[in-house]
């Protein structure tokens, strides 16, 4: 039993015969007869065709689009098998472009008869809200538009110019890959678009844009028609040396490598639909002969056209051979014999193919078809196209997801002149969106060819690269893509290409002279090892050896009445405390630690008050000497030696007892100061408690003012060995040395704020040493005449007189 059921076909014929449609009208014959002829797929089961010549116009689909779904017209190729039911349109197959597509959609939909597409690629038409009975077997533009705008972000291009069809395609696939180029920081300096029918001047506005251009890349998603009248004006104005970047509809078109005699688009690359072969498509395709199909007056033209004959002379037509319907296609040269439209041959062969499966499933057809109970209802019909997935005789999987589109795989193009002029569409990747999004862009290891038949890929920025050490800011009033590399800050870095700002380092580290590292701040304390260090501590070790020679002289002298006069036990125990703050200078040295820190401010601030403490009983001495000479006075029984040493032991426990106190409550501590200096760590002794420090300081200050006072009272007192004058003037200099070092140590920064109170405990050591005893190792050394008891004795005298 044979069943007529009709498709229709839509493909523009204009008053020159378009050889690709023809191509497709065969690829559907083909593929109707091969199932047809098939006894696993309908058997019994005779499927019919009507061809509509709609010549490009969206009017002409529509008034089709509506007469199929009104009315049942008879067959254009009567079935010889006799139809037990009247042919009906069940499904459509076309159109091949999207704004015709669009308006047929809208008319069926409410009918729900399938409109499937080998060719119509605007994302628009997904959307199933509006076109419920829209499928295709080509992928959308959606995923095309991202795999452009993924293939220019690949080569590093950001700075790209972009020109579209004026229609639902060229407006669609650009917004989409406008929105996914924004997304993945690429720019565009323009944006044009056109239609081919548009005046010149519109054209040579475009030109002109593309002249004053910047950009040396060019993104056209045009259809092949568009593009061929786009570069047929390029031409004209030799413009060479942009790379360009092209959409399916044109990036694989033969007709446009031909047409570009001067080679403006010699290394483009773009998208294509994957190479297929159906086998014994291209056999039938070739084996088309006129005299097989009588009365079909578009065959004769087609078959005239080809082979430069015709088939009824005229007297116009004397010079054409006359056609005998025979001629052999299979050795002619000619674009209707190039099989480079076979990937769409393809997709027309798995429209019809999906049609013919969903009737399948629908008359439950096994050995036979059961299409008597069967009532056709194209919304069944459309519901189980959505469902079909089968496997073509090619291998190729066929279905339709959700919103009617199948998976979308592309194979990238590049466009490599030839020796003999022609253009090889050579494929060096592919596009797979059903792999992970990492995997989905894979460009193979061929060499590319780029414009101007280069090998290096051409460069397309607004602004070059920003450095490691520099960071991105936009340029006022431009593109994200246009910026100035501006160096990072000190204490700031980037390390990454085109970074959009710099990273402070951690506190511990600081930026390298490139500013794309940080390294670790040198640490910098008072080091034996450098220039200042070494001075302070060779003083310092020099006051101690000063010092051990002056007690080794006194300690020589230690019976001669200068000696004896001078209460030679306090003077030895100054000497001993001085040995100590000479010593102690040098705990201020070397990395801080937690010990050295704690021993350094109660070593100095006890050392100088058991100097302060022997010195202030130096100067009560002299005192109560002189009060002793007075007839009647016995003062010096409350100040002998025991009194001495019990005076100088309990000011230095009063200051142990401080120290302790510091000590105990909160000690001072090894301090890492990263503000001081800002690239280096100023490691120093923190405080801890500033109050146990300037308390230390503070009792140190009271025992010199008061002995200060004392000894400036007592400085005038007749003696031929008055210690009081010499301890004055110590005591001056060390109350300004310690004056000097409030003001110097708190505004001295790192390293130098313990050099300076390094050299104030140098400096008042130094003064008490010299004032106090360097007169007497005078006298001892180099005037003995005066270290006599006679000397003495006759001041005496002379004084009480």
């Amino acid at each position: 039993m044979n069943i007529l059921v009709t498709f229709c076909f839509f493909k523009m014929f204009t008053s020159s015969l378009n050889i690709g449609a023809f191509q497709f009208a065969q690829a559907l014959l083909f593929t109707i007869e091969e199932i047809n002829n098939s006894t696993d797929l309908l058997p019994g089961v005779s499927l019919g065709y009507k061809i509509y010549d709609t010549c490009g116009s969206i009017v002409r689909s529509v008034k089709a689009a509506l007469l199929l779904a009104s009315s049942n017209e008879a067959v254009s190729r009567p079935s010889e098998a006799p139809c037990t039911k009247p042919a009906q349109v069940q499904a459509i197959i076309g159109e091949t472009s999207s704004s015709p597509c669009v308006a047929i959609a809208t008319v069926v939909g409410p009918f729900h008869i399938p409109l499937i597409s080998p060719y119509a690629t605007c994302a628009c038409l997904s959307d199933k809200s509006k076109y419920p009975s829209f499928l295709r077997t080509i992928p959308s533009d959606y995923y095309q538009s991202r795999a452009l705008a993924q293939l220019v972000k690949c080569f590093g291009w950001t700075w790209v110019g972009a020109i579209k069809s004026n229609d639902d395609y060229g407006n669609n696939g650009m917004a989409t890959f406008t929105e996914t180029a924004q997304q993945l920081g690429i720019c565009l300096e323009y944006s044009v678009a056109f239609f081919r029918t548009d005046p010149p001047k519109k054209i040579q506005n475009i030109i002109e844009i593309i002249k004053c251009s910047t950009s040396k890349v060019i993104v056209a998603f045009l259809s092949y028609f568009d593009m061929n009248v786009l570069v047929y004006n390029l031409s004209h104005h030799n413009l060479t040396g942009y790379q360009w970047v092209g959409s399916e509809a044109w990036i694989f078109d033969s007709q446009t490598a031909q047409m570009d005699k001067h080679h403006i688009l010699d290394g483009a690359i773009g998208l294509s639909i994957p190479k297929a072969q159906v086998r014994g498509m291209r056999e039938f395709i070739l084996r088309l002969r006129p005299v097989n199909i009588s009365g079909n007056d578009i065959l004769t033209e087609f078959w005239e056209t080809l082979f430069c004959c015709k088939f009824k002379q005229s007297n116009s037509a004397e010079n054409l051979k006359k056609c005998t319907g025979h001629e052999d296609l299979s050795g002619l040269q000619h674009s209707y014999t190039d099989m480079s439209l076979m990937p769409i041959f393809n997709n027309v062969y798995k429209g019809v193919y999906a049609v013919a499966h969903a009737l399948h499933k629908i008359f439950d057809c096994n050995d036979t078809c059961n299409v008597y109970n069967v009532q056709l209802d194209p919304l069944r019909i459309l519901q189980h196209i959505r469902k079909i997935n089968f496997i073509t005789k090619e291998g190729d999987e066929v279905y339709f997801d959700k919103d009617g589109d199948p998976p979308a795989k592309y194979e990238i193009i590049n466009w490599q002149p030839a020796e003999n002029g022609v253009v090889d569409f050579v494929t060096v990747g592919l596009y797979d969106t059903s792999l992970p999004a990492d995997k989905q862009l894979n460009l193979q290891n061929t060499t590319l060819s780029w414009t101007q038949n280069s090998t290096k890929v051409p460069v397309s920025v607004c602004s070059e690269k920003c450095s490691p050490g520099t960071h991105k800011v936009l340029q006022k009033g431009k593109p994200v893509c246009c910026y100035d590399c501006i160096r990072c800050a000190e204490g700031e870095i980037s390390n990454i290409t085109d970074s959009i700002s710099c990273v402070r380092c951690p506190p511990e580290f600081w930026s390298n002279d490139k500013r794309d590292v940080c390294v670790k701040k040198e640490a910098e304390f008072l080091s034996h090892e450098e220039m200042m260090g070494a001075l302070l501590t060779a003083a310092s070790l020099g006051g101690t050896c000063m010092t051990a020679v002056v007690a080794f002289i006194f300690f020589t002298y230690r019976k001669t009445p200068i000696v004896r006069a001078n209460n030679s036990e306090l003077s030895f125990l100054l000497l001993f405390s001085l040995t100590l703050c000479f010593l102690c200078s040098l705990t201020f040295m070397g990395r801080p630690s937690e010990w050295s820190c704690m021993l350094r401010h109660t070593a100095f601030g006890i050392t100088f008050v058991l100097c302060m403490s022997c010195v202030l009983g130096k100067t009560v001495v002299v005192l109560m000497a002189f009060r002793a000479s007075l007839p009647g006075s016995n003062v010096m029984k409350w100040f002998g030696p025991t009194q001495q040493r019990l005076s100088v032991l309990v000011f230095t426990l009063i200051q142990v007892v401080i120290c302790v106190l510091w000590l105990t409550i909160s000690p001072p501590f090894p301090f890492k100061n990263l503000k001081v200096v800002k690239d280096k760590i100023i490691l120093e002794c923190a405080l801890g408690s500033a109050v146990g420090f300037w308390a230390v300081l503070g009792y140190i200050g009271f025992l010199a003012v008061f002995c200060f006072i004392l000894a400036f009272l007592a400085r005038k007192l007749p003696d031929n060995f008055n210690e009081a004058k010499f301890i004055t003037f110590s005591m001056l200099i060390f109350c300004a040395v310690w004056l000097t070092f409030i003001p110097a140590y708190v505004s001295s920064p790192g390293k130098f704020s313990v050099a300076v109170e390094i050299f104030a405990i140098l400096a008042s050591s130094f003064g008490l040493l010299i004032c106090i005893f360097i007169p007497k190792c005078y006298i001892m050394l180099l005037t003995p005449e005066k270290n006599t008891k006679k000397n003495i004795m006759c001041k005496e005298a002379h004084r009480r007189f």
